[in-house]
């Protein structure tokens, strides 16, 4: 059986994911090895920074080479060089997501780059935002429709374009795995971030809905959900204030999570380690996402936004 026979057997899985499952309980590796992803192609959307950025980084570690988008190139040379100097290959592509015809462009040229795609990590997301870029917070009621449409089309349309687009290079590939980077506010009731957490929560069915529809295919599908994360996007939030104080009180760890407490489990998702994992929402929010925080009975203070 050689890895272009694509014929199935009763249960109707293909010989080639039947071939791969077969090597991979044939060779055992040691634990630290079942998350080495060496020359495995991957690409990381939203690289330029903040999650996007720390993901790629550990990526390269794990050993992939890589292709990495932003919406301009110069926001990656800081993420470039970063994988360059682990050793690793780092092609760099531009494209607005929010564009009709964005993501698909990008599977294809990273593909072409690459040899192929093995890995997608699909971080790239919006909030809603005025002209110069500073996150707008309002209930849905006083929230515009452009600003609603906007996160629908970065969030949701190009998820799923991207999605459609990397399927047949997935389906090439005897390591397939495809991460959509969600968000714990897709599992939680989020006032003032409605179409946020709407489009979170889509990826999260949408990861589902891939993983059973793609699984004989080979491909898994896993969406990652971290909680409140320091990053240039949330800075408003997290710096100290009632806002921040607000939303720690709500996590049972009481605090925000750094970048790099995000990264292991984007690793894991990707490598040998998750090889039976697959329609999985794997949340990294400190307890956030706990029914009250777990009935802990934290004190919480009065909402900021009580009044709006």
């Amino acid at each position: 059986m050689n890895a272009t026979d694509h014929s199935t057997d009763i249960t109707g899985r293909s010989a080639s994911a039947l071939s791969h499952s077969a090597n991979a309980l044939a060779h055992p590796a040691s634990a630290l090895d079942l998350f080495r992803l060496d020359d495995a192609r991957a690409l990381v959307t939203g690289a330029s920074r903040g999650i996007g950025r720390a993901v790629a980084e550990a990526l390269a570690d794990a050993g992939c080479e890589l292709a990495l988008t932003a919406r301009t190139l110069p926001a990656l040379e800081d993420t470039v060089r970063a994988v360059q100097d682990r050793g690793r290959k780092a092609v760099v592509l531009d494209g607005d997501l929010a564009q009709p015809g964005v993501a698909e462009a990008l599977i294809e040229r990273a593909s072409t780059a690459l040899g192929g795609l093995d890995i997608v990590v699909h971080n790239a997301g919006t909030l809603p935002t005025a002209a110069d870029g500073t996150p707008l917070m309002a209930p849905l009621q006083h929230a515009r429709q452009q600003d609603w449409e906007a996160v629908v089309a970065v969030n949701l349309n190009a998820t799923a374009a991207l999605c459609r687009a990397a399927y047949p290079h997935l389906a090439a590939s005897s390591r397939a795995s495809l991460i959509l980077m969600s968000s714990a506010a897709g599992l939680v009731g989020a006032p003032m971030m409605e179409a946020y957490a709407a489009t979170k929560a889509a990826q999260i069915s949408l990861t589902r809905s891939l993983a059973v529809g793609w699984a004989r295919q080979g491909i898994r599908v896993n969406a990652l959900c971290p909680g409140w994360v320091r990053t240039d996007m949330t800075a408003f939030a997290s710096a100290p204030g009632p806002v921040s104080d607000w939303l720690t009180s709500h996590v049972p760890m009481g605090r925000w999570a750094d970048v790099d407490e995000v990264v292991g489990a984007a690793v894991f998702l990707a490598a040998p380690a998750s090889s039976m994992v697959t329609g999985h929402a794997l949340v990294v929010d400190g307890g956030l996402s706990v029914a009250d925080g777990g009935l802990a009975g934290h004190p919480k203070p009065p909402s900021p936004f009580a009044a709006e």
